[in-house]
């Protein structure tokens, strides 16, 4: 690979880097072309990249970026995987492809520029989907509104049981 050819990568990678919410490293050693394929469609799916690039060029491409925490960890055979949008997407699918997988090691992420354990990537890995994050907080504020309409229309209920009851009372002397 000529010298123009790396920078090409280079660049390339440090601008997907720096768009990216978290990086995944992983070590894909062992697998076969099937189970890669099927990882990298899972991946896409989820709207993630996937990138099997050498250790040098993913070092130099990580300075300055939120992958910078794992330039240390480039080590042996390394893929990224790199979202965009949804953190908690890539983390899903490659830790559900590791169980099923053991040939595929999460070995590290960075995101919002900090290292994260593989421990921290299975905890990311259960939290629900942006989707479902974003029902919860709907469904929370629309409670609010809802439980503060029914306490005032209670008042007036209240009332109309009172003058019920002191009519009732009247009629009965």
């Amino acid at each position: 690979m000529n010298l123009e050819k790396k920078k090409e990568i280079t660049d390339e990678l440090r601008g997907k880097f720096s768009r990216s919410e978290i990086v995944i490293l992983t070590d894909y050693k062992g697998l076969n072309v099937a189970a890669v394929t099927e990882l990298r469609r899972k991946l896409r799916e989820a709207e993630v990249d996937f990138k099997v690039v050498k250790n040098t060029l993913l070092r130099r491409a990580a300075e300055g970026t939120v992958a910078e925490p794992l330039k240390d960890s480039f080590t042996g055979p390394s893929a990224v995987a790199m979202s965009y949008k949804d953190p908690v997407a890539p983390a899903k699918v490659l830790t559900e492809f590791a169980k099923s997988n053991d040939k595929l090691e999460i070995r590290a992420a960075a995101m919002g520029g900090r290292l994260l354990s593989v421990e921290d990537i299975k905890a990311l890995s259960a939290l629900p989907s942006r989707e479902a994050l974003l029902g919860q907080v709907l469904s929370v504020m629309n409670a609010v509104p809802t439980s503060f309409v029914r306490v005032l229309s209670g008042i007036p209920q209240k009332f109309l049981y009172l003058l019920q009851a002191i009519r009732e009372q009247k009629e009965a002397q």
